[in-house]
């Protein structure tokens, strides 16, 4: 029998995740099968119900991230932080089958980040105040941040961050868009917003010279934010490193059900996975 994994989520069809799960399974001699399938919030529980013992575990994108929280019996510490789970893993089967739930968006943060460098960063900024920010908020504790903040259009409707930032161990504070030119400056920001139109922040080049940038958004690419950033000489990461990244802890999850696990040849495995992706070994668009 034949291992079935895929990615879920709505709307699904401009996922990447097939073609970079594929490309580990294939170098790792994996005889697995990766697919997509478009599934929305409400119908989850029932088609994660549904789902026979072939399969070994899902890839979870927007907007299943809390759903697949809550179903998960095993949740990992970034999943417990953050409130979301991006990962599941089965184990068992039939009566006995159990969910594990894991985070892996911090690990592919930190990770796209430190391909270009940043290990560090005391002070960050996020752009944005949605799902992602938890992760990025996490994130930023990994780097050993003091203070992030969090720049929105709605600051109020991000306070569940303020808690999050304290189980994380930092001070978050959440700013209007508008008053972004009172804070300290950062030495990373971190936008969460979509990558056509620039955000509603203008960030001088004072500030584009001495911080380094990670744009989750990937499509446009460079965003407008990230072209600014790149003329200023700055270090830029963009999302889809992250997604690949991520992808690649995932693929641990998925062999071994332990997230720290490296793989059997993991270089090789992670320079074939960004190579499927147009990136290059920093994450950067090789074209």
């Amino acid at each position: 029998m034949v291992d079935r994994l895929a990615v879920f989520g709505s709307p699904i069809a401009h996922s990447k995740s097939p073609v970079l799960h594929r490309t580990a399974y294939r170098l790792l001699g994996l005889d697995w099968e990766y697919g997509s399938r478009d599934v929305v919030a409400a119908d989850l529980p029932r088609v994660v119900n549904d789902l026979d013992d072939a399969w070994r575990g899902l890839s979870l994108t927007m907007p299943l991230k809390q759903v697949a929280y809550d179903l998960a019996g095993t949740r990992d510490a970034m999943a417990e932080l953050t409130g979301a789970v991006n990962t599941l893993r089965f184990v068992g089967t039939g009566a006995d089958r159990a969910l594990f739930g894991y985070n892996t968006d911090v690990a592919g943060i930190t990770r796209a980040l430190g391909a270009i460098g940043v290990t560090e960063a005391p002070h960050v900024h996020i752009l944005g105040g949605g799902a992602t920010a938890a992760s990025a908020v996490v994130a930023a504790a990994e780097l050993g941040a003091i203070s992030v903040s969090i720049l929105a259009r709605s600051p109020g409707k991000s306070e569940p961050l303020i808690a999050l930032g304290r189980r994380a161990g930092l001070t978050v504070e959440l700013v209007p868009f508008e008053d972004a030119a009172r804070l300290q400056q950062p030495q990373l920001v971190i936008s969460t917003l979509p990558g056509g139109p620039l955000p509603p922040v203008s960030y001088p080049a004072s500030v584009r010279s001495r911080a380094a940038l990670l744009d989750v958004a990937y499509e446009p690419w460079p965003s407008k934010l990230a072209a600014m950033w790149a003329d200023a000489g700055s270090p830029v990461a963009n999302g889809l490193s992250m997604l690949v990244q991520q992808a690649l802890v995932q693929v641990r999850i998925f062999a071994f059900n332990d997230p720290f696990q490296p793989l059997e040849a993991e270089e090789d495995v992670l320079a074939a996975m960004l190579a499927s992706a147009g990136l290059d070994a920093r994450g950067v668009p090789s074209s």
